[in-house]
């Protein structure tokens, strides 16, 4: 094992190599930045990340002819994208594991904690992928090892003798903030009439997402099983409405393959004994999640068209985000005994100028979720329940909870698209 400082970690870089970079929450900011002021050292590298949208660190090719293949556009990639040197792959997230897993790296970057006394070093607050390449022995492996990374009860470790070269930083974990306002709240109330006590539920990013855990506070015995495990979360195990007692796998346990949020989260999580960070391969497996009974899956979404088509992933031609682990989540709900899949959003966008609620999905935009896979759209004007409903009610169902200004202009289209 060699030791390094952030800025060595460039002389490692040749032209043509294909580097890892891997965490998500839990990315090598350290390295990352240091790499970013190194263009010279990056030129001719195609890095492959991991990145998730809401946390912002230096992207590893502004210039110098590096590439970054990325499963999501985020906006300090925007330039990047536009230009040619960010590649896209739209993939669902369980598969994103299986890709990492096949795909020939030369190297792989990660940040963990310090070793403890018996010389392992902890995943912090985020498994994600890492153990993809983690149970790779022929990929070299750069650790960063963070003092102020969080070390949870229930993240993987792995013997610090994996590494072969090792950076030191101390650096506070990113923090995502949560945000609401009153559509939200009326959305979130919404929802949660549709969740019913003893419940597993999944939820994602956003100021929806947040208001819908933030309306469960009483409920009681819902279970938890996600990608991300946030503040909401945590408040809610604090009122005692998630126990996970009803949990038909994982019993009492909050799984997640990640943890994001607040310092106060952290803090929490770094004491609490319920939380399992599990892979993607775990908590985005659609065969994992049907063993769980009465399985609720919430997702977002930029828009909906009234043949249940779901973007979440473009706004005006433009890739923002991506493909995301939203699909593998509501397969797995459609799959589950008593499971439903929920997408909630509010019915405009442009300060009211725009139906989030469209005829059909424009040209240039891809269909994150195609229109059997989600059973209930909310906005913040009422729910549509499209289950075993034909193309004409469901059309129905979605324009009544559409903006009303849109209505009678969604109904003339609708008698087309019905043609």
């Amino acid at each position: 094992m060699e030791r390094l400082v952030p800025e060595q970690v460039g002389a490692l870089l040749r032209p043509g190599m294909r580097v890892c970079v891997l965490g998500g929450c839990n990315e090598p900011r350290g390295i990352a930045a240091a790499l970013h002021a190194q263009p010279e050292a990056t030129a001719g590298v195609e890095f492959t990340v991991t990145r998730i949208p809401g946390i912002a660190s230096p992207t590893l090719a502004p210039w110098g002819g590096s590439t970054v293949r990325s499963f999501f556009v985020t906006p300090e990639m925007r330039d990047g994208f536009d230009a040619g040197s960010v590649r896209f792959v739209p993939m669902q997230y369980r598969h994103v594991w299986d890709d990492l897993n096949a795909a020939p790296f030369d190297l792989a970057i990660a940040q963990f904690t310090p070793p403890d006394g018996n010389g392992d070093c902890s995943l912090g607050i985020g498994a994600g992928f890492l153990p993809a390449l983690l149970e790779r022995p022929e990929i070299p492996f750069v650790a960063e090892w963070n003092r102020s990374l969080p070390r949870l009860p229930g993240a993987p470790t792995v013997s610090a003798d994996r590494f072969d070269y090792v950076v030191e930083t101390d650096i506070e974990p990113p923090t995502l903030a949560s945000r609401s306002g009153s559509v939200a709240e009326r959305i979130g109330a919404l929802v949660a009439e549709l969740i019913r006590d003893g419940d597993c539920i999944e939820t994602g990013v956003g100021a929806i997402p947040g208001a819908v855990l933030a309306a469960l506070h009483g409920h009681r015995d819902l279970g938890f099983h996600s990608g991300l495990l946030s503040d909401g979360v945590m408040d809610l195990v604090e009122a005692g409405a998630v126990t996970g007692a009803r949990k038909t796998i994982d019993e009492g346990r909050l799984v997640a393959a990640m943890v994001l949020g607040s310092p106060r989260l952290y803090d929490w999580a770094s004491r609490c004994d319920l939380i399992d960070l599990r892979t993607v391969d775990y908590t985005h497996d659609a065969r994992v999640i049907a063993r769980l009974d009465n399985f609720v899956a919430l997702n977002s979404a930029v828009e909906v068209d009234l043949f249940g088509q779901v973007n979440s992933e473009m706004v005006r031609g433009r890739q923002i985000s991506g493909t995301g682990g939203a699909v593998d989540f509501m397969r797995g709900a459609r799959m589950s005994a008593g499971g439903r899949s929920i997408v909630a959003l509010e019915a405009t966008a442009g300060g009211g100028r725009f139906s989030r609620i469209v005829p059909t999905l424009p040209a240039e935009h891809a269909a994150t979720a195609l229109r059997t896979d989600a059973d209930i759209f909310v906005t913040e004007y009422g729910v549509a329940d499209v289950r075993g409903r034909d193309l004409a009610e469901r059309m129905h169902r979605l324009i009544a909870i559409a903006a009303p200004q849109f209505r009678e202009e969604l109904e003339t289209r609708a008698a087309r698209v019905r043609q």
